[in-house]
């Protein structure tokens, strides 16, 4: 029983964090579409501030046992490339 209720645990982590990496990105493409460019600070101070803060979460995930530290660093990695696409693709317009 309690091996299932870490398991459990370990699957809402990855869901939760999975949810705030969406999250970002989903505020980033609307600050883009409808706000400022890429080269405006609000726009970097607004993605550092959010990519820092996903950063701290996953440290605190795997310090707990709940993610394995690959696993987070891959979240935050596939997150960077969407959103360099993402900024790639808005230069490109």
């Amino acid at each position: 029983m309690a091996s299932e209720m870490a398991i459990d645990h370990k699957e809402k982590a990855n869901e939760l964090l999975k949810a705030d990496a969406d999250k970002i990105l989903r505020l980033i493409k609307v600050q883009m579409d409808n706000l400022t460019m890429p080269q405006c600070p609000l726009y970097e101070d607004v993605l550092d501030t959010q990519m820092f803060g996903l950063s701290r979460e996953i440290d605190f995930a795997v310090r707990l046992g709940l993610i394995d530290e690959i696993d987070g660093k891959n979240l935050l990695d596939e997150l960077e490339k969407e959103l360099l696409l993402l900024h790639q693709s808005s230069i490109q317009k």
